[in-house]
């Protein structure tokens, strides 16, 4: 690291990145922004940031691309290289915090593709110690389940969830990543329960999915930028192994907190307890 660099080491999904600058003014927005996501441990990679005037956040498509044996990543705000066999990168970028979550969620995609996990367009929660998962279209309700959520919901993101395996299926973790309620989800993991594909209508129901429109749906939903074939194919491989070990629904619910029985009653028949237990 260079003479004269601070770092801030953010930990998201068990997955700890060094943010080094020299601008003592972006690393007091960075401790702001990522608070309750800092973090003590070894960092496995680093990024190190470089501040330009480049304007407000792009609207432009993200690139993301192999340059020899590093990843590039472009859009109007930001300019980032990385280098995976030394973890290393480096930014240049305007000091809005909302590149850098960009910068972020972009690294962290390419990370979990090669270690079996994925960045998912989804709310999700911990109820009763296990993690549900609410994806679906712009409009399906992903926001709306979580403001009816009973105060004992743990609220893990309401806009991106971080999804990596473990020994019994998958693990879902909290993130800074907000959307509409404009609020990090805590930084906290849980076994992932189930996933539902978000429709409202006139009545609390849940449905079966087949497999294949499971894994068609969890694909179109999948956060990922880099245009990269090997990793897209490693990228389904994985959503038919979720699709296999975690069950997938559609629910289609009306906007009311009624909502939440129909899934603990859910989570009970999955989990063999009487109903009234």
């Amino acid at each position: 690291m260079a003479a004269g660099r601070k770092v801030a080491c953010v930990e998201i999904g068990a997955i700890p990145i060094a943010l080094s600058t020299c601008d003592e003014r972006f690393l007091d927005l960075l401790r702001q922004r990522y608070d309750g996501f800092l973090s003590s441990s070894r960092p496995e990679f680093e990024l190190e940031f470089d501040l330009t005037n480049t304007g407000p956040v792009s609207d432009e498509d993200v690139r993301v691309r192999r340059e020899g044996d590093e990843w590039l990543l472009e859009r109007g705000d930001f300019h980032a290289r990385w280098d995976p066999r030394t973890g290393r990168g480096s930014v240049r970028q305007n000091a809005n915090p909302y590149s850098l979550d960009s910068v972020l969620r972009i690294l962290h995609s390419l990370i979990l593709a090669q270690r079996g996990g994925f960045l998912l367009h989804a709310a999700s929660a911990i109820c009763d110690g296990r993690a549900y998962l609410f994806s679906g279209v712009s409009g399906a309700g992903k926001t709306t389940m979580t403001r009816l959520a009973p105060a004992d919901i743990t609220l893990l993101t309401d806009e991106i969830s971080y999804l990596r395996p473990n020994a019994d299926g998958y693990a879902a973790f909290g993130t800074p990543f907000a959307g509409e309620l404009a609020r990090a989800g805590e930084n906290c993991t849980a076994p992932v329960s189930a996933l539902f594909f978000l429709e409202q209508g006139p009545e609390n129901r849940i449905d079966e999915l087949p497999s294949a429109e499971a894994v068609r749906r969890l694909m179109r939903n999948i956060l990922f930028f880099a245009e990269d074939h090997g990793l897209v194919e490693k990228l389904l491989a994985t959503a038919c192994d979720f699709v296999a070990r975690v069950p997938i629904r559609r629910l289609t619910f009306y906007p009311d907190a009624r909502v939440w029985d129909e899934l603990r009653n859910f989570a009970r028949y999955f989990q063999g307890v009487p109903e009234h237990a």
